[in-house]
């Protein structure tokens, strides 16, 4: 056997082992995707005014209605993704809403130098949430669910 035939088997083993397994894989993937928004949701509700206070500071209106809004998505969208639910819609939804907070909250280039790295390391890290929700998107959330990859 050559080495590129060798490679080329090496390749068919993991692409079936991925395969077989792609349905349990996208469950742990949409779990810990949906996992932060979730407890933040939960915390946020233990936190509400400061979570109000918070969002008000930034200069957007109506703090405490989009702290109750903010809750009803990092929860609802976040379960949703979970159990599997309308996956592709709930994790647009965690997509768009993990973008928008990203750019009002994490606007790094916006603040002072000794501030800036970390908030960089939110937005990016947000950025990255929310590529991996677009993926969903993309792909569906396999066939483990009450949506069956929708």
């Amino acid at each position: 056997m050559t080495t590129a035939n060798t490679t080329h088997a090496g390749t068919n083993v993991l692409d079936n082992a991925f395969n077989s397994s792609a349905s349990t894989i996208a469950l742990i993937g949409r779990v810990l995707l949906a996992a932060m928004f979730v407890l933040a949701g939960f915390d946020k509700i233990g936190g509400f005014e400061g979570t109000a206070g918070y969002i008000g500071s930034v200069g957007l209106p109506f703090p405490e209605v989009l702290t109750v809004l903010t809750i009803a998505v990092e929860i609802g969208a976040g379960l949703a993704l979970i159990v599997g639910f309308q996956v592709r819609i709930a994790a647009l939804l965690l997509a768009g809403f993990t973008l928008a907070a990203s750019v009002l909250f994490h606007n790094y280039w916006a603040m002072p130098a000794e501030q800036a790295y970390v908030q960089q390391l939110m937005f990016m890290k947000n950025v990255s949430v929310a590529g991996g929700l677009l993926m969903i998107v993309a792909l569906g959330g396999g066939t483990l669910g009450l949506s069956k990859g929708k």
